[in-house]
């Protein structure tokens, strides 16, 4: 199984991913990613910046998918001034 960035997958890899933004992501100018599942079956997904769908693509494991939600619905990444 592969994974790693967008330069290990194939075009048609990267043609079947169906992006998605947040929910909370705003169109005002805001930095925002687009995260999708590759079609492969294997639970991989990817993630992209919206405005650069051309750039570069990282590809997570579902368990590195899934620890990252964990985190992020605990606060793990919250900012504290």
């Amino acid at each position: 199984m592969k994974t790693g960035t967008a330069q290990e997958l194939t075009g048609e890899e990267l043609a079947g991913i169906r992006w998605k933004t947040s929910s909370r992501s705003s169109s005002n100018g805001g930095q925002c990613v687009e995260a999708g599942p590759l079609a492969d079956g294997s639970g991989r997904v990817a993630v992209r910046h919206s405005y650069h769908p051309e750039g570069s693509v990282i590809v997570y494991t579902r368990a590195e998918w899934d620890a990252f939600l964990a985190g992020a619905k605990d606060g793990e990444f919250d900012f504290t001034e």
